[in-house]
């Protein structure tokens, strides 16, 4: 890989990260740390989804962008992969839009034994200490052991782009016609204040006794249930830490270690899919993150974000 001595590199990101130094500090400080030393000659613009392309084709610079979906030569776009501290940093998006969505997976060619100590520390650092993404309870609820989980996401902050294959209600009204005593514990986004949804929650829950809303801790209910339902949340991958089976209902980037359901009539048929299959998810994981995504917390960080550049042909051109 040849690099220049020192080449432009530009980060495109919210402006509420321009304007606080803290904000910078969390994800854009080691990568410009790492990078700095390296060659890069960085710099922070705010992130204009309108007038990236032109951006780009102003200058001879390579761009990163905060949660982008930009395709181009040039550019790679950046943000978190649902478990701290590993980031994309990819050429079509992020989360359910990543590359990594249509890449194939073959568990045989994983090492078992790295993948089982790599999901081992993944459950040390995030399970175990009971941390997620998102703030949680410290207290302990109590949930019915060997119950279905559903977890819901803010439909507010949902893109307009996004696959839904069954929507919230509708999987959850197909879970309830189902002909299973199993408890279904549901568990509202931390961050939705939807109170139609809430609303229509309670309705359903007034009607069916198996339905409980909880806001548990999501590790709790992760080691009391038996299966995760939901569309494509962040907790699709922590069940993977913990071993349990996952139902998803929209495009996601982890499908490969889940039943993706595309309609209501097909939950019966895949849930005992599910339940039945030995899932490969410690050698998923190391798959996902060691060799699909980067951590910021690797001696070798910017050595990992230059060989990412330099797969584009980034370096070769110049």
């Amino acid at each position: 890989m040849s690099i220049p001595t020192a080449f432009p590199l530009s980060f495109h990101v919210p402006k509420r990260l321009l304007d606080s130094a803290w904000e910078r500090r969390q994800a854009y400080g080691p990568l410009m740390q790492a990078l700095t030393p390296l060659g890069a000659v960085c710099e922070l613009r705010p992130h204009n989804r309108d007038t990236a392309l032109a951006q780009i084709e102003a200058d001879q610079a390579f761009h990163i962008f905060d949660r982008g979906e930009i395709q181009h030569p040039r550019a790679l776009n950046f943000g978190s992969a649902y478990i701290a501290p590993y980031y994309y940093l990819d050429p079509v998006g992020t989360r359910y839009l990543s590359s990594i969505a249509a890449e194939p997976f073959d568990a045989a060619v994983i090492d078992r034994f790295a993948a089982k100590q790599f999901q081992a520390d993944l459950y040390a650092t995030t399970a175990a200490k009971r941390k997620s993404r998102y703030d949680q309870p410290v207290e302990k609820l109590p949930l019915p052991h060997g119950c279905i989980a559903v977890f819901l996401q803010t439909e507010s902050h949902r893109g307009v782009t996004e696959a839904l294959y069954v929507t919230m209600r509708r999987m959850i009204k197909a879970l309830l016609s189902r002909a299973d005593p199993r408890p279904i514990i549901v568990k509202p986004h931390p961050m939705d204040i939807n109170f139609d949804t809430f609303g229509w929650l309670v309705r359903q829950s007034q009607k069916d006794a198996r339905l409980q809303i909880s806001y548990a801790n999501v590790h709790d209910i992760l080691d009391a249930c038996a299966l995760v339902v939901t569309i494509n949340s962040a907790v699709g991958i922590e069940a993977m830490v913990h071993d349990r089976p996952v139902i998803t209902c929209g495009q996601a980037d982890f499908h490969h270690c889940t039943e993706v359901v595309r309609s209501r009539h097909d939950f019966d048929a895949a849930i005992a899919r599910a339940e039945a299959r030995d899932w490969p998810y410690a050698e998923f994981l190391y798959w996902f993150y060691k060799q699909n995504c980067l951590s910021l917390k690797s001696p070798s960080l910017g050595e990992d974000v230059l060989a990412k550049i330099a797969a584009t042909g980034y370096f070769a051109q110049r």
